[in-house]
């Protein structure tokens, strides 16, 4: 016996030594409490979004004792220790009080203290196998309670296990119970909803029926020790109306998966910080405030257009300095049959709102300058895909107008012009630089790229305008805080304020949009609209001196908008969001940098008695000034070559073949009779005459040839049998006309240009 008394001495001591060391402090439970939620917080620790990233268990927050409802407080320590602030882990008057069998069995609660079931739920050995807990673990519980009771304080323990404990189903913790059956916080359950939560402690997984009967028991304790006992018949009115409450709350899941305003940035980010530790309150670069403005800005003009067969848009505000996102809506929620769909990082076709880079970098080169003219009419251009006819969004031409109109106005055909003279290629690699994903060579998109026809997505977009705001500077966005990457000078300063001068401008845009469109605002800013082909997208994309702002609205599913133009689809929501930054905030326009001088200017039609614009003063690059631009219908554009762009300016609109582009190749086919296939030719200019393969084969600013296998060389001739231009492309296939070939090799190259015959 002595010997069997010491063993059990040295059992009791290891085992006490084993739960000494084993058991955590309490702000170690705490801190490695993780959540099955995680918290998107704004810059100021604000909540923005919760979102479900555990999908094994639903755990709320971790919440403080003094945030609990006091009566829940009070139904779980009588439903479950009724001597809880009293004995110091194990109640040994409720164990003297039970038969020795009743003690360990499994099925017997009532000696398991709240301290005893907290140390089974901190540490995995002491959990029940197959239901029940052996005679070593019953013991061991034990101990790690007396050692719980020993370092914690009593309302840690009590904060702990509420935080902890198994309530039913997946629902663990107090928290997720709450929000899950009652659709509240903690704080807020009322008596019977906490008599329930206490219920459900018991019998986890009972019956609506049982459930019931043990949260009536349970409210009856409550009631007994805090009032006088019920009389009559009282207890059994109160049973049924907690069994109608536990019949609703066991069928309520009103704890969503998703919940906040930033929905989409939760999963953006989620997806960006893989390996993070799951369950951490993520802080954001947003603004709370702004972010519930620009989601009331989009919705309540989105349901204004809800006739125009529009329901989905997006939106984004950056801080021009440091790159950080201040607001992303990526959909219009409840409105919209795709709200999953994230508009801010789909790809879009842009519309016009790549226009402002391409004046930008054709005034960098010195091709253009703000003044220099353009035509905008009707012109057709021959393509590798066919034949390719811009128009403008209103169906109208506007003739000769300056690059100021053009960009303002918005104008496609100057636009098609101007990429003409920047090359597709040129311009698509300048695109990237911009972080624009446009990875595609120029001549896959042609001169389409001009407007709109590669995809970018909404942030690219916003963050390429942030570019035109800070001077030309390109930096990444950024939605949590961070040290700034290094800026670096993708655009020449001098253009970017050029173009951010135009953009402006109310009365450059005056020729489509009026000068009091609603993209004009009481501060500076600078503003473009786009909208696609078909009307799929539209966009409005603006800066201040401060901010950004990108907004798109059409539909995730790519259908087409009933009647939405630039000014009635995403720029009202644009300017409302402005005008909200700028409610009290200034915003003046940049200071012109070095390089940069401002000239007087005259515009002449030529002949006609009226000029082609007013005369105004207008910014240049240092070397780019003239005082006139005026139109000669026979040659194009001439202005005086006081400087290199005026130079260059009239090069580019001189006499030359439009149409075929260099390099095309035509293919025929066989199925389609020949007087179909005919290939046009178009030189902008009526005193010329064309040569094919040496040749002469038609006369004018347009010509038609029946094409035949081979390569061909095509050359634009002068009214005195000067070349003017050439172009030599290629056709494959089977021959296009019933007649025998030309007497003549197919790779026959041209001969010198020829004065045309006599009349």
């Amino acid at each position: 016996m002595r010997r069997g008394g010491g063993s059990l001495l040295v059992l009791l001591l290891v085992v006490w030594t084993f739960n000494v060391a084993a058991m955590p402090a309490f702000k170690e439970v705490k801190s490695g409490f993780r959540p099955s939620d995680t918290l998107i917080l704004d810059r100021h620790g604000e909540l923005l979004q919760r979102l479900r990233t555990d999908a094994s268990v639903r755990r709320g927050q971790w919440i403080a004792l003094t945030d609990v409802s006091p009566a829940l407080r009070t139904a779980l320590v009588l439903s479950e220790d009724k001597r809880f602030y009293e004995h110091s882990g194990v109640d040994w008057q409720a164990v003297s009080a039970a038969a020795w069998g009743n003690l360990w069995n499994s099925k017997t609660r009532g000696a398991s203290t709240i301290t005893m079931q907290l140390a089974g739920l901190l540490n995995d050995d002491l959990k029940r196998s197959r239901g029940q807990r052996s005679l070593l673990q019953k013991f061991d519980q034990s101990v790690s309670a007396a050692m719980l009771e020993r370092h914690w304080r009593k309302d840690q323990i009590l904060e702990a296990y509420l935080n902890l404990v198994p309530f039913r189903g997946e629902l663990v913790g107090i928290d997720a119970l709450s929000r899950t059956l009652f659709g509240k916080a903690a704080h807020g359950l009322d008596q019977d909803e906490a008599a329930l939560a206490a219920a459900l402690v018991r019998a986890p997984n009972a019956k609506p029926e049982q459930v019931a009967r043990r949260a009536c028991s349970v409210r009856a304790m409550m009631q007994s020790s805090v009032l006088a006992p019920p009389v009559n018949n009282s207890a059994l009115v109160r049973c049924d109306d907690i069994a109608l409450l536990v019949s609703g709350a066991l069928q309520r899941r009103s704890f969503e998966v998703s919940e906040g305003v930033a929905p989409h940035v939760a999963r953006y980010l989620l997806r960006d910080l893989k390996g993070r530790a799951a369950g951490a309150p993520l802080r954001t670069t947003l603004r709370a405030d702004l972010q519930r403005v620009a989601v009331q800005a989009l919705q309540q003009h989105l349901r204004e257009l809800r006739g125009h067969q529009v329901e989905d848009g997006a939106l984004l505000v950056l801080d021009n300095a440091s790159g950080e996102v201040l607001a992303w809506v990526g959909s219009s929620g409840s409105l919209s049959g795709a709200a999953d769909v994230d508009g801010v990082t789909a790809l879009r076709q842009p519309g016009s709102t790549l226009k402002p880079f391409l004046y930008a970098q054709a005034i960098a080169e010195r091709r253009l300058t703000a003044a220099s003219l353009l035509e905008d009419a009707s012109t057709q251009i021959q393509t590798a895909d066919g034949l390719y006819i811009p128009q403008n969004y209103d169906r109208h031409f506007k003739g000769w107008v300056s690059a100021r109109t053009a960009l303002g106005a918005s104008l496609n055909v100057p636009a098609v012009r101007t990429l003409a003279m920047v090359s597709p290629d040129a311009f698509q690699r300048k695109l990237m630089t911009l972080g624009m994903p446009v990875r595609e060579a120029g001549d896959y998109y042609g001169l389409s790229l001009a407007l709109g026809s590669a995809d970018v997505s909404l942030l690219n977009l916003t963050n390429a305008y942030r570019v035109l705001a800070n001077s030309g500077r390109y930096g990444a966005t950024s939605l949590m805080h961070k040290p700034a990457a290094p800026e670096r000078q993708v655009l020449d300063g001098g253009a970017v304020f050029i173009v951010s001068d135009i953009l402006s401008d109310p009365m450059a845009r005056a020729r489509t949009f009026d000068t009091d469109s609603v993209l004009r605002t009481r501060f500076w800013s600078a503003v473009k609209t786009g909208t696609s082909k078909d009307m799929r997208d539209n966009w409005a994309i603006g800066y201040s001196q401060a901010y950004t702002v990108g907004v798109w609205v059409g539909n995730a599913s790519g259908a087409p908008m009933w009647d939405v133009s630039g000014t009635t689809g995403a720029a009202p929501i644009w300017a409302a969001v402005m005008n909200h930054l700028h409610r009290i905030q200034p915003s003046r326009a940049p200071q012109p940098p070095l390089g940069v001088v401002q000239a007087p200017v005259r515009f002449s039609a030529g002949k006609a008695e009226t000029p082609v614009e007013a005369g105004r003063t207008e910014w240049f690059l240092r070397g780019t000034q003239q005082a006139l631009f005026f139109v000669n219908k026979g040659a194009g554009l001439e202005s005086p070559r006081s400087g290199r762009a005026g130079a260059v300016a009239a090069r580019a609109t001189a006499p030359r073949i439009t149409e075929p582009s260099r390099g095309t190749i035509i293919a025929l086919d066989p199925d389609i009779p020949p007087r179909r296939q005919l290939l046009s030719f178009s030189a902008g200019q009526d005193d010329v005459h064309w040569m094919m393969d040496g040749k002469e084969f038609a006369k004018g600013a347009t010509a038609k040839w029946a094409p035949w296998p081979g390569f061909h060389t095509v050359r634009l001739c002068g009214p005195g049998g000067e070349k003017l231009d050439e172009v030599r492309f290629e056709v494959r296939g089977a021959v296009a006309a019933r007649r025998a070939p030309p007497d003549r090799d197919m790779t026959h190259q041209a001969a010198d240009c020829q004065p045309p015959p006599r009349q």
